[in-house]
C-alpha cells in the first residue's frame, strides 16, 4: 500500500486527508466520501448560512422553539456537559461577543457594547424540551464553532473507518484524527506549531490513534500597546485569555480534545490542575514560552 496525500479546503480553512491506499484513484475515492462529511457538518452547522440549523435557532430567539434531529440534540447535550465541566466557561452563547470584537483590525470594543452584549451570554438560559430549543431573548445565538471543525474530523474518520481505512489521518486546520498507525505500524510524527514563529515546530508527537487538537493565542489576533488580544473570549467579562499561548492535548475523539484544549485556555492559571484531572496527554505553552506536559497511555 501507498500513503497519499490529498488537500481541500473546507470550514475557511486548508485541511488534509492522509491514508494508505493501492492506487491514487482508490485514495482519491475515500477521501471524496470523507470530504463530503465535512462539508455535510459545515453546511449544517455553520452559522454563517441561513438555511443551517444553527442559523434556524438563532433567527428564532426570542420568538419560538425549533425542532431538532437526533445529531443536533447529541451536540446540544456535549456543549452542556463541556459547560459543567468548565464551570461554565464552555458556554456555546458566547459567540455573540464576536460581534464587539474585530480581530482583524487593533480596536477594542466599546463598553457600553460590550456590556449590552454580556447580557445575550447564558447558557443555562437556553431551553431545551424534547427536540425542541429555544433562545429566550431576541439577540442570543448559539455558534458551533468551540467544536464544529473537531467533530467534523471525528465523522470523517467514522466514513473512512466504513470504507475500509485503517491506516491514515484527517488534518483540519491543525486539528487531528488518526485513524490508525502508518502500514508499517509505526506512529505518525505530528508537529505542533511554534505559538510564536509560524513555520517553527515546537514539539514532534507521535501519535498511533486517537485525536490531537490545538488551542492558542495565534490563531486570530491582534496587538495594541504591547498587549495581545486573541480570539479566545472569557463569557463572563469578554476579555481575551492571557495566560497561554497554546495547549495541545490527545485523546480519543477530537472533538473531546478540542473541549479540553479550550476549556484549559479559559482556565487560564487554573488550567493545569484541569489537564491532569483529565487524564489527557498534553502540551502547554505559557506566555513566557515555557513548556508544561504531561504523557498519558495513548488513546485505545
Amino acid at each position: 500500500m501507498e500513503i497519499f496525500r490529498l488537500p481541500f479546503a473546507a470550514m475557511a480553512s486548508q485541511c488534509e486527508i492522509v491514508l494508505a491506499a493501492s492506487d491514487l484513484a482508490s485514495a482519491q475515492a475515500l477521501a471524496a466520501a470523507a470530504m463530503a462529511e465535512v462539508a455535510r457538518i459545515e453546511h449544517k452547522y455553520s452559522r454563517y448560512r441561513s438555511n443551517s440549523i444553527v442559523a434556524q435557532i438563532n433567527q428564532a430567539a426570542g420568538q419560538s422553539a425549533v425542532n431538532c434531529d437526533e445529531e443536533t440534540l447529541a451536540l446540544l447535550q456535549f456543549a452542556d456537559q463541556l459547560y459543567q465541566h468548565s464551570d461554565g466557561l464552555f458556554d456555546l452563547t458566547s459567540g455573540v461577543l464576536r460581534q464587539v470584537w474585530d480581530f482583524r483590525q487593533p480596536r477594542l470594543p466599546d463598553p457600553s457594547a460590550l456590556a449590552d452584549t454580556l447580557t445575550l451570554i447564558g447558557w443555562q438560559r437556553v431551553q431545551r424540551a424534547g427536540d425542541s430549543v429555544y433562545l429566550p431573548q431576541a439577540g442570543m445565538q448559539l455558534d458551533f464553532g468551540g467544536f464544529g471543525k473537531e467533530y467534523a474530523a471525528d465523522r470523517a474518520a467514522d466514513v473512512l473507518r466504513q470504507h475500509g481505512v485503517q491506516y491514515g489521518y484527517i488534518n483540519l486546520a491543525g486539528d487531528f484524527r488518526i485513524l490508525g498507525p502508518r502500514p508499517n505500524g509505526t506512529p505518525w510524527q505530528i508537529g505542533i506549531q511554534d505559538p510564536r514563529q509560524r513555520e517553527r515546530i515546537i514539539a514532534s508527537i507521535p501519535v498511533l490513534q486517537g485525536a490531537l487538537t490545538t488551542s492558542g493565542d495565534y490563531e486570530r489576533f491582534f496587538e495594541l500597546d504591547g498587549r495581545r488580544y486573541c480570539h479566545i473570549l472569557d463569557p463572563r467579562d469578554g476579555q481575551p485569555v492571557q495566560h497561554w499561548r497554546s495547549v495541545t492535548v490527545l485523546a480519543p475523539l477530537a472533538i473531546v480534545a478540542g473541549g479540553v484544549c479550550t476549556i484549559a485556555m479559559l482556565k487560564q492559571q487554573l488550567a493545569i490542575d484541569f489537564l491532569d484531572a483529565s487524564g489527557y496527554s498534553y502540551l502547554a505553552i505559557d506566555q513566557q514560552g515555557r513548556a508544561h506536559q504531561a504523557v498519558r497511555h495513548q488513546p485505545a
